[in-house]
């Protein structure tokens, strides 16, 4: 079955207004068994210093794959700046990496939602499309201190924080290896 390009995937989910719910339980990262660390490198914004997941081994990873056109972005990166905040002291990182083609927009994007998070850039989707197969967006990864993706969310909604809440204080409460 002919594959589509990742651009015309992002593309429908902009007209499409992004995900607000998830559809179906979504596909695991390529490469991740039970067991396999998370392993991928992409440059961080705005200096563009190289950033690769595995330097946060030992800690507990959120990682919001996100886009300035993408409505429920809006709401849920406030919510994961919020996470950073209350639960940094315990381990927690949490990074929002984007997909835009053009980092231009993302300055206006932050200061709309005050969100201070930090940014990784994933040139031409090439993280979202082939690492961790992302469908929708957002799509936002729960990663263990073995740097194991443990808990995948397609799209943002409300109801969803507790759930997400208990997920991520159950990740934190695991032993550092």
């Amino acid at each position: 079955m002919p594959r589509l390009p990742f651009a015309v995937v992002v593309g429908a989910l902009a007209l499409s207004g992004c995900a607000s719910r998830p559809a179906m339980p979504p596909p695991v990262p390529e490469g991740q068994g039970a067991s396999q660390p998370l392993a991928f490198q992409v440059k961080r914004y705005p200096g563009g210093e190289p950033y690769d997941i595995a330097s946060d081994r030992g800690s507990v990873v959120v990682l919001d794959v996100w886009a300035t056109w993408c409505e429920p972005c809006k709401d849920a990166l406030p919510y994961y700046q919020d996470l950073a905040n209350e639960y940094a002291p315990q381990g927690l990182k949490v990074y929002a990496l984007n997909i835009d083609e053009d980092p231009r927009a993302i300055p206006t994007f932050l200061a709309e939602t005050q969100v201070t998070l930090p940014i990784l850039l994933d040139q031409n989707a090439q993280v979202a499309e082939r690492t961790l197969k992302v469908r929708g967006m957002p799509t936002t990864y729960f990663i263990d201190r073995k740097g194991v993706v443990r808990h995948v969310h397609e799209g943002f909604a409300e109801e969803f924080l507790a759930k997400y809440q208990t997920e991520l204080e159950a990740l934190l409460a695991e032993p550092t290896p």
